[in-house]
Formats: structure tokens, C-alpha cells, sequence
């Protein structure tokens, strides 16, 4: 098992080993190290059933048969397409989180451009952009959302009711220089597509009871319940299926290891860090008077640095409690900016992974750039609408 672990693995494991060893050592009092952890609980919960809800529901064929009709309906014309991609990748992000739409929706959209002999590149873009720009809407959307949850204490529709206008805003943005950069004719060369052929559902079952969950999900979220219950409720719907139908795809690599451990010792380093300096620097960088483009500028340029779950986790200790404008602000940072260096997301890493796996090769300066590009119009434009509507 040790030597299928990878550089992203290892440092998620040494993540762990360090906020543990601060435990033993006494930097981080026990007491502080159990109120943490018991502050994520919910958060792990909410994460093991929404990746075992969309890995399987991957498995399901469900993504597979939206995105190959999505290009028949398209019928051809790369603007059509363009649009009904837009919308396939922001409602997966929305509400299947954006590591779904990095991780799972990107093998199908590449999947997908060879049958209707379009360039990957356009398409793999697409679903990177998106799974960071329109993370904003609903906490469920993005991690740092959910760490958020504590400290803004909405319902995910009170949340949604003061990002809407900044969510649009980021999603029109993304659009204009997806379209700029990628998807325009004199970038793609090719005048139309050709359709692909549809084919067969292998177990029909399974995936109106993929797709059954993955309603149940969202109208648990629309209803107010808290997001690890629905989450946990719609991933049991869909593991009682395959329990059923197909009982050798239900392995223990459904479970995020990963993302458990990162969190988990994310939770125990940076409030060390934060007891012995890290929080005069934080607080240095965002300054006094509050400003949310200060803010959001600080969190994306952070992210970009070192990721943005810890920088929104460090930057987030040192904001006064019950300033839900200026949180919000840095959640506008850290989820909108996250699209200029490949470490600024975890998403981002995996998406680089998906491609390599695929053959798709990512230009790296001119994703550097574009990337730098939207992050900069992205996060002022959007970070306008959350003063201006939020």
C-alpha cells in the first residue's frame, strides 16, 4: 500500500503526523485539539457520503449519459455546447461540491471529446474553472463553505440568499474568458462538432437509483436539513443499490482517506500555528478597517501560495466573530482565486491528474496567465457583487 502512495499522499500524511506530534507535545492543549476535532465531525461525515453519493453515481453511468446527451443536443454548434457545459459543470459544483466536478465529471467530459472528435483542452478547462468559480452558492459547494458553516450560522438558503449575485457574477466571468481563451473559433479551429452516438445504460437500475439519490440530496438541502445528514441519507440510498445489483464495485476506496486526514490534521497545525504567531501575520495582512476587497485579494493570494483550505483557515481566526460580510469576502478569495497556481485547490491537483491519466496536455503558461487573468476580474467583480447585493 505504501508504494501506491503518491506526493499529494504523503503530505497529507505528514499533515496528520505533525498536528499529532503538537498534540503529544503539549503546543496544542488537548482540550483545544478535541474542540477542533469535534468542530469537523459533521464536516467528515458530509464528506465520506458525498464522494461515496457521486462515485457511484459516476459508476451509474448517470454523468456519462447527461454529458453525451448534453452534446447531442448541442447538435454540432460549439456555442450551444459551450452553454449547456456552463450549466452541466455549475450544477454539479453546486450542489455535488467541486471536487465531483474535478474528479469525476472531468474523465467523462474527455471521455466525451474523442466520440464527437472535439479538442479536450476547451472541455477539460470547463470543468476546472467552474469546479473553483462556482463554488460560492450553497455551503456544500466548496470545503472552505463549509468551514465557514460555524462561524456564519445561516441555513444553506440564507447562505445562497447572500451569494446569489456574487455566484452569477463569478459564473459570467468564468464564461467570458472560457469563451475568450478556449473556446472561440480561431482557438478550437473546427467550425462544429459531429454528435456522438448514445449508447445503452448497462444496469437501468442502478441509475435511476443513482439519479433518485442525487434528487433526494438536493431537496434534503432546499428543506433545510443539515448537509451530513442528507448527505449520509442519499449515499446509503445509492450503496443499498449496488449492494443489490453490483456488490464488487462497493470497495473501501469509495472512502476519502485523503481528504479525511488533510482535514483532520489541518484542524490540529494551524490552530498551532495560530497560538504562537500565525494570527499577528493574518491580522497584519488583512489590516483593520475590514475592507472585503483586501479581504478577498488576501485569501485568493494566500491560496494561490500555499492552498486555500489553510489559507481561509489561518485567515479565518482573525476576523472578529459575527462579521459575515467580511467571511463571506473570503470565501470570494479562496474559492474564485484558486485558478492561477495547480496547488491553489485540492480540485485543481486532482484535475491535473485526470489529464495526465487522459493524455490531455495543459499548457502551462497559458494556464498560469489566463488563470491569473480571471482571478484578478473575477474576484473584484465578484467581490463587488457581495457589497453591492450581498
Amino acid at each position: 500500500m505504501l508504494r501506491r502512495l503518491g506526493v499529494l499522499d504523503w503530505i497529507r500524511v505528514g499533515l496528520l503526523a505533525l498536528g499529532l506530534l503538537f498534540v503529544a507535545s503539549g503546543l496544542l492543549p488537548l482540550a483545544e485539539a478535541t474542540a477542533s476535532l469535534t468542530e469537523i465531525g459533521p464536516l467528515l461525515v458530509f464528506l465520506v457520503g458525498v464522494i461515496v453519493l457521486a462515485e457511484l453515481t459516476k459508476e451509474a453511468q448517470v454523468f456519462d449519459a447527461i454529458a453525451a446527451r448534453m452534446a447531442v443536443l448541442g447538435r454540432g454548434n460549439y456555442f450551444a455546447l459551450f452553454l449547456l457545459c456552463t450549466v452541466f459543470a455549475s450544477f454539479i459544483t453546486i450542489f455535488l461540491n467541486l471536487d465531483t466536478t474535478a474528479v469525476l465529471l472531468t474523465p467523462v467530459m474527455l471521455a466525451l471529446a474523442p466520440k464527437a472528435r472535439i479538442a479536450a483542452l476547451p472541455l477539460a478547462m470547463t470543468t476546472i474553472w467552474f469546479a473553483n468559480t462556482a463554488s460560492l452558492l450553497f455551503p456544500v459547494s466548496n470545503l472552505t463553505n463549509l468551514l465557514a458553516m460555524h462561524r456564519i450560522e445561516l441555513s444553506p438558503l440564507e447562505f445562497a440568499s447572500f451569494m446569489w449575485a456574487p455566484q452569477a457574477v463569478a459564473i459570467a466571468v468564468t464564461m467570458a474568458f472560457l469563451w475568450a481563451y478556449f473556446w472561440r473559433r480561431g482557438r478550437r479551429r473546427d467550425l462544429r462538432y459531429t454528435p456522438p452516438l448514445l449508447e445503452p445504460i448497462a444496469d437501468r437500475a442502478l441509475f435511476t437509483a443513482a439519479s433518485a439519490a442525487c434528487v433526494l440530496f438536493i431537496v434534503a438541502l432546499l428543506a433545510r436539513v443539515e448537509v451530513w445528514a442528507a448527505a449520509t441519507a442519499a449515499g446509503l440510498v445509492v450503496v443499498v443499490a449496488f449492494a443489490v445489483r453490483d456488490r464488487k464495485r462497493l470497495t473501501w476506496r469509495l472512502v476519502p482517506w485523503q481528504l479525511l486526514i488533510f482535514v483532520t490534521g489541518l484542524f490540529l497545525v494551524v490552530p498551532t500555528l495560530s497560538r504562537y504567531g500565525l494570527d499577528d501575520l493574518m491580522h497584519w495582512m488583512l489590516g483593520d478597517e475590514r475592507d472585503p476587497y483586501r479581504t478577498a485579494a488576501v485569501g485568493a493570494g494566500l491560496a494561490n501560495v500555499v492552498n486555500n483550505l489553510p489559507a481561509y483557515k489561518a485567515l479565518e481566526g482573525v476576523i472578529p466573530a459575527g462579521d459575515r460580510g467580511q467571511l463571506f469576502a473570503l470565501l470570494v478569495g479562496t474559492n474564485v482565486g484558486t485558478v492561477v497556481t495547480p496547488w491553489a485547490s485540492l480540485a485543481t491537483l486532482l484535475w491535473f491528474e485526470s489529464c495526465r491519466r487522459h493524455d490531455v496536455r495543459v499548457p502551462m503558461r497559458r494556464f498560469l496567465l489566463t488563470g491569473a487573468g480571471l482571478a484578478v476580474t473575477g474576484v473584484l467583480a465578484t467581490t463587488w457583487a457581495l457589497v453591492a447585493f450581498g
